[in-house]
């Protein structure tokens, strides 16, 4: 045990952390160099194209007669619950930062992340081999946060330059798992009692769901019972060993050891990432109401919510099926059935963010060829009744009557930007349009700032991102995190097609963004939707007030085509016959307005 260490690299996104993992497996030769390819431990093609990790994946190293469990982890914002589970199955952190771009605002969220769980942190400063690196500037931007420069690594993970010093810090610096007090104090506990925390699980179609655990005391055993204490669920395991990166069976997991459990369970979400394993002795039973979990037990919370609608209505039970396999793997993903009167039967999906749902949406189509229609995406909110009743709000179909309503509440978050200091004024001018509340502003070194502000979720999820990159020429990065859910002035925004509401427009907006968000709606649906044979009106509508509108004329057939001469009214005649044609079809409901698929990307990244 005193020859085991257990730590994660953090980075910002691009950041050469996946690169920076292929080394480490090559110079202690996990992988043979004839196996070796780019992005080792980023299994999924979606990772490997985008280049960012989505999922983390554990691989176990020998070197120089020590086991390094390394568990690399995602960079993006939407995947900070992940983080911190990696995080709590680690002593040390491998802190990477690009020596062309410097500090990025999530570099400093996960690191603040690992700071919490009292990890040592190594610092290393990557890509010193381009020809814009400078080393020098971003030693002095880690220095502001208070690391020595004398700990400061400068590395090359695509040359292997200094790689290895890394690994030789890593034996030096993180701590064994024994010199932490969370196994003395399992150990004080029950000494006869195996303690593991899950901190991941990936179910195979073969084997049920496969745990990864970080074995905090005690040995969990091949054919063992075992227990997971926040459900009660006993399982027996049928197989546990380790990761290099494949599985490979060991029999048997010890103390400190980072490893897999067979459970074979068939229902992914028994296997809670966060929850506790303990070995399940005789008697033990009457007792698990008196053994503690291992801190880091929390569910993930769905923040962004959208529907998700078959293209084709007779794929509808291929996207029940498809949603719920997708959800034994990715515990954060939850949907339930929903009906729309434009799009048909479909689902309502939480996600952890945006990025998270495009991600679903692309495996969606990529692995069971589905073409899907997704909706406007909304985040939950509270709604307090008069009559004291408080209800949680995903979709604005559900949305109550007025009349019925004493209080609604939306999510805030904090967000810390961090940018060149000469785009500060465009950054201050972007939070304070999207009806964000500065706090606080620092220098960490002389040419850049870190805004923090408080902002409404809804107005981070859409394309905050995005307007923040084009007005700092790229340059700025950002980070959030969940504050709390604060009372405001929210109303139900309706889109009306043709006299009839469409729901999948249907949006909650704040009062004050209601006439310019239902105006921008109506322009893009007059620009997008195609032409019929009747007048469509678009109109934007606040309880039944029209706030907004747009019209589409038809599309009319020439009808005075085969005239070849005489008196005008002839022409006029036949104008006015299918005039009256048009109404009639428009009475008798048979002018029906059909919504193309792109339509609902181009309101959702339309620019506010």
């Amino acid at each position: 045990m005193e020859k085991i260490r257990n730590f994660c690299i953090i980075a910002h996104i691009d950041h050469g952390k996946s690169t920076l993992a292929d080394r480490f497996l090559e110079i202690t030769g996990t992988v043979k160099k004839r196996e070796m390819r780019k992005q080792m431990l980023d299994t999924m093609q979606l990772e490997q194209e985008r280049g960012i990790t989505i999922k983390l994946q554990p691989v176990r190293m020998d070197y120089q007669g020590y086991v390094l469990n390394l568990i690399d982890t995602p960079g993006h914002v939407d995947f900070t619950f992940e983080i911190s589970r990696s995080l709590a199955a680690c002593e040390g952190a491998i802190l990477v930062v690009d020596a062309t771009q410097g500090i990025e605002a999530q570099t400093l969220a996960n690191l603040y992340l690992a700071l919490e769980q009292d990890l040592e942190i190594i610092p290393v400063i990557n890509k010193i081999d381009l020809p814009a690196a400078d080393p020098e500037k971003i030693k002095r931007e880690i220095e502001n946060l208070g690391i020595s420069s004398q700990e400061i690594l400068q590395v090359s993970a695509k040359e292997g330059t200094g790689v290895e010093k890394i690994l030789q810090r890593i034996i030096e610096k993180v701590p064994s798992p024994q010199q932490m007090g969370l196994m003395k104090k399992c150990q004080n506990e029950n000494a006869n009692l195996a303690k593991a925390l899950v901190f991941d699980s990936h179910f195979d179609s073969y084997r049920g769901v496969i745990a990864f655990v970080r074995v905090v005391f005690g040995t969990i055993t091949k054919g063992q019972k075992a227990l997971f204490l926040s459900n009660k669920k006993e399982i027996e395991i049928l197989d546990c060993g380790f990761f290099k990166p494949k599985l490979v069976s060991s029999g048997q997991i010890n103390t400190g050891e980072v490893g897999f459990v067979v459970t074979g369970s068939k229902n992914a979400r028994e296997v809670r990432a966060g929850d506790t394993l303990i070995s399940s002795l005789d008697k033990l039973s009457q007792k698990t109401n008196e053994i503690k979990m291992l801190p880091g037990f929390k569910m993930p919370s769905a923040m962004v919510f959208a529907g998700f609608f078959p293209e084709d209505a007779d794929d509808f039970n291929t996207l029940k099926d498809a949603l719920e396999k997708l959800s034994l793997e990715d515990a954060a993903l939850v949907f339930e059935a929903e009906t729309s009167t434009a799009l048909g039967n479909g689902f309502r999906c939480g996600f952890l963010g945006l990025l998270h749902l495009e991600i679903i949406q692309e495996r969606l189509e990529r692995e069971f060829n589905l073409n899907i229609t997704t909706t406007s995406p909304s985040v939950p909110y509270k709604i307090i009744k008069k009559n004291g009743l408080e209800i949680d709000l995903s979709s604005p179909v559900d949305f109550p009557s007025p009349a019925e309503i004493a209080e609604i509440k939306e999510p805030w978050v904090s967000v810390e930007i961090l940018s060149p200091a000469h785009f500060t004024g465009v950054v201050m001018d972007l939070i304070t349009k999207r009806r964000g509340i500065f706090k606080n502003m620092q220098h960490p070194s002389e040419d850049r700032s870190i805004i923090s502000a408080h902002m409404p979720l809804a107005n981070v999820i859409t394309d905050f991102h995005d307007n923040l990159k084009s007005i700092t020429s790229g340059f700025a990065s950002m980070s959030f995190e969940i504050l709390d859910f604060k009372a405001e002035d929210l109303i139900k925004l309706d889109i009306l097609l043709a006299e009839k509401i469409a729901h999948p427009f249907s949006q909650i907006v704040h009062r004050s963004e209601a006439q310019v968000i239902g105006s921008r709606i109506c322009k893009t649906l007059k620009e997008t939707l195609p032409k019929k044979q009747f007048v469509i009106k678009i109109q934007a509508a606040i309880s039944g007030r029209i706030i907004a509108r747009e019209t589409l004329s038809a599309m009319r057939k020439d009808v005075t085509a085969k005239l070849y001469g005489g008196d005008v009214t002839r022409k006029n005649k036949l104008l006015k016959k299918q005039k009256k044609g048009k109404k009639k079809m428009m009475a008798m409901g048979t002018g029906q307005v059909e919504i193309p698929k792109n339509v609902f990307l181009k309101i959702l990244k339309k620019d506010h």
